[in-house]
């Protein structure tokens, strides 16, 4: 599929989905969305990629949705119109290798939630944060209302959605919206560092920890324990787990192949 709105690279492993509309600040509609899920598809199914970075470049992550779509839409309408969004972000958040968002501007309504999907978000100083919804009389629906309260809680979660305001980098990483906060200079270098550490790590053993993590947070604690006692039972019967091991002992670094 040939891209319009986004741009795919993949450097030695590491995709690199970069958000293609400068114009209108990356303004997410519905071509963005089906492009995204197209690209999750895809780049799932490769088995050279190790790891996946979201990016809008250095000056704007996505400043939400594209609001001329949004003010045609009917209550009838909307059930149609939201599928693109829920397919992209369930595609994205549920793959099997590391997602890191790297996120420079505005990350705001949408532009969140899709920050949301992603395992680990890695923030530039100017990044700015929030779901200002609420001021247009709606609600972050493209799953806000469900992913940012199990990241910061409720109370924090609701105080972001009920009242819409923005919050700077530094606050993000307070409230555990983000994991780190660098100059914006160095931000795709240090998302670039992070994916390789994880694609040095045994993929196997990665996908099956993201799983057991995102599964788990569904579950209830035994049964989630069950399923991670299941999911690390499969482990030793890897060559990974073995590669792993035997790396050890024999003081070397490990060699592993993803299987």
């Amino acid at each position: 599929m040939n891209y319009e709105t986004i741009i795919v690279e993949n450097e030695d492993g590491i995709a690199i989905v970069t958000l293609n509309r400068p114009e209108v600040l990356n303004a997410l509609s519905s071509q963005v969305f089906n492009e995204l899920a197209d690209a999750a598809l895809t780049l799932e199914n490769d088995d050279s990629v190790r790891a996946v970075i979201i990016t809008g470049g250095e000056k704007v992550f996505a400043a939400g949705a594209d609001v001329k779509q949004l003010a045609s839409l009917s209550a009838v309408d909307v059930a149609t119109s939201i599928r693109p969004s829920r397919k992209a972000f369930n595609l994205l958040e549920t793959m099997k290798t590391p997602v890191i968002a790297a996120i420079a501007g505005y990350a705001l309504g949408g532009g969140c939630e899709l920050a949301l999907t992603t395992d680990i978000r890695i923030a530039a100083d100017t990044a700015q944060f929030g779901f200002p919804e609420i001021k247009l009389g709606i609600f972050p629906g493209g799953g806000g209302t469900q992913r940012l309260p199990r990241l910061i809680g409720a109370g924090k979660a609701k105080e972001l959605i009920f009242g819409g305001d923005i919050i700077n980098a530094e606050e993000a990483l307070r409230i555990g919206l983000v994991n780190k906060v660098v100059p914006v200079s160095e931000l795709m270098l240090e998302a670039k560092k992070m994916a390789k550490k994880f694609v040095a790590r045994g993929a196997v053993a990665l996908q099956l920890a993201k799983s057991c993590i995102n599964e788990g947070l569904q579950m209830e604690l035994e049964m989630g324990l069950q399923y991670e006692h299941k999911c690390f039972s499969l482990l030793f019967a890897t060559e990974d787990q073995k590669e792993g091991i035997t790396a050890f002992i024999e003081k070397r670094k490990p060699n592993f192949k993803g299987k």
